[in-house]
């Protein structure tokens, strides 16, 4: 919304009741969304709580008011979540689970007999952390919906998880992330590292070239990828996806260095930045 106000001239700010931008990610990758942003004419306020909203006479907004500040406004936009509308599965006496989506197992069958559940209502199982999560995505909704619908005509499938994936941008900056942020690897007590590189999104003297920067979460003792995030521009952000794989095949950072990734000036660097950050480990 902030991209789609600013394309129309219309002043932006941005209010976060969180100390960074995007939760998933961690600060130091976040800090460069904040950066690009306040580049684009957008003012965050960051650590700052909604209190109300001050009207005009005709009912219309025209300031809100936080714990720090009155912010004069014409259009406020409000942006407080996603939740699994799983009331009617409750009163019908179907468990629920993580963050009260419907429990489901990995054939996507609720705890009643007879019914599945699927997408947004319902849980997923955590490759990594090997516990049930709600991800409200539409990759996985759409995953979710064939799984049930080959179970529900008799076949036999499964859900095998997720990991977390995502992919966005802020105009020309493009953003992606899966598995487990340093943040995540800490509070659930992994013994892990980080590094972070910044390279070019192709060869340095190509034209177009631009800043990419690549952070991978590795499991000290067993050198297995847990988790990946990436910033940068012109197609930076769909690298997530060699990482995705490593993640979930169970790479080592040294079999990711080994990888025949494909090299041409307008595509990548001859070590892809991905690769690049897989080599601080070794």
């Amino acid at each position: 919304m902030a991209e789609a106000f600013l394309d129309r001239s219309i002043n932006v700010t941005m209010i976060d009741m969180t100390p960074q931008l995007m939760a998933t990610l961690d600060k130091d990758m976040a800090d460069i969304i904040l950066e690009f942003m306040t580049k684009q004419q957008v003012k965050v306020c960051l650590n700052e709580k909604l209190i109300e909203f001050e009207k005009n006479d005709d009912g219309s907004v025209k300031s809100l008011i936080t714990d720090k500040q009155t912010i004069p406004a014409d259009i406020v936009i409000l942006g407080i979540g996603v939740k699994p509308n799983s009331e009617l599965a409750a009163r019908a006496g179907i468990k629920l689970g993580a963050k009260e989506a419907i429990q489901v197992n990995n054939r996507l069958e609720t705890s009643v007999p007879n019914i599945w559940a699927a997408a947004d209502c319902a849980e997923s199982f955590h490759l990594i952390t090997k516990k049930q999560v709600h991800n409200a995505l539409g990759t996985v909704a759409n995953k979710h919906g064939l799984v049930a619908g080959i179970n529900i005509s008799g076949g036999m499938a499964e859900f095998t998880g997720v990991l977390g994936t995502v992919i966005t941008k802020f105009r020309e900056l493009e953003i992606s992330r899966t598995g487990l942020s340093e943040k995540e690897a800490k509070e659930l007590g992994f013994d892990y590292e980080a590094q972070t590189i910044i390279s070019a999104s192709q060869a340095g003297y190509y034209p177009g070239s631009e800043k990419i920067s690549v952070k991978l979460v590795v499991n000290k003792q067993s050198q297995q990828i847990l988790g990946g995030q990436i910033i940068g521009f012109n197609g930076s952000a769909k690298r997530i996806d060699i990482i995705v794989t490593a993640v979930t095949a169970g790479l080592t950072v040294q079999q990711l260095i080994d990888l025949d990734l494909a090299y041409a000036p307008p595509f990548s660097t001859t070590w892809d930045p991905v690769q690049i950050a897989a080599r601080q480990f070794v």
